[in-house]
């Protein structure tokens, strides 16, 4: 155990091996819902299933095992839901490219976003935008992505008069959705 605690500097940080995994698995458990939620939304655009499952699996664990073993820092990567969901219902879906023309766009971003990192552009463009703006997208993100859950489950559905309207409770998926936040609330 000393060999870990002076590799991660656990005793300079003054927490423990057990706050440590603790951690660890809290935040595993906040973020699992990415594993069956991102496929679902990818597979709107036309993507396999399967292959976004495992995609996202592999994502997380690599970008999370650098994270942790290379850059020392308890810091969890997965892949972004607000980027993924812009992506089938912005991109595909809304302006009509196929899946594999904005996953190209995809790719061409991160190069370019490779290079804001290392002229240290980036850091300067996010320096620039005002506080109140960056909560307002986090805001606006957290907002569509509770909308998307709620349209999934089945809690809000169509409705011609409001646009919205609330969906049956007494069925499976409404009655889960509305379980599970209230389980949430009670943890919380």
């Amino acid at each position: 155990m000393n060999a870990i605690e002076k590799y991660f500097g656990i005793n300079g940080e003054n927490t423990t091996i057990k706050t440590e995994i603790l951690a660890g698995v809290t935040t595993f458990l906040t973020m699992a819902y990415i594993i069956f939620v991102n496929p679902n939304v990818l597979a709107d655009a036309g993507m396999d299933k399967g292959a976004v499952f495992v995609a996202t699996c592999l994502a997380a664990a690599i970008g999370c095992f650098i994270m942790g073993l290379y850059a020392r820092l308890p810091v969890a990567l997965a892949p972004g839901m607000g980027l993924n969901a812009f992506f089938t219902y912005g991109v595909v879906l809304g302006m009509g490219y196929t899946w594999q023309i904005a996953l190209g766009a995809v790719f061409l971003s991160g190069c370019i976003f490779v290079l804001l990192s290392l002229f240290k552009i980036r850091e300067v463009i996010i320096n620039s935008i005002p506080n109140s703006l960056k909560q307002g997208v986090v805001a606006g993100i957290g907002a569509f992505l509770a909308i998307l859950a709620l349209q999934t489950s089945s809690v809000i559905v169509n409705d011609d008069a409001t646009l919205v309207g609330l969906g049956d409770m007494t069925t499976f998926g409404p009655a889960m959705a509305a379980l599970g936040f209230s389980v949430i609330i009670v943890l919380s």
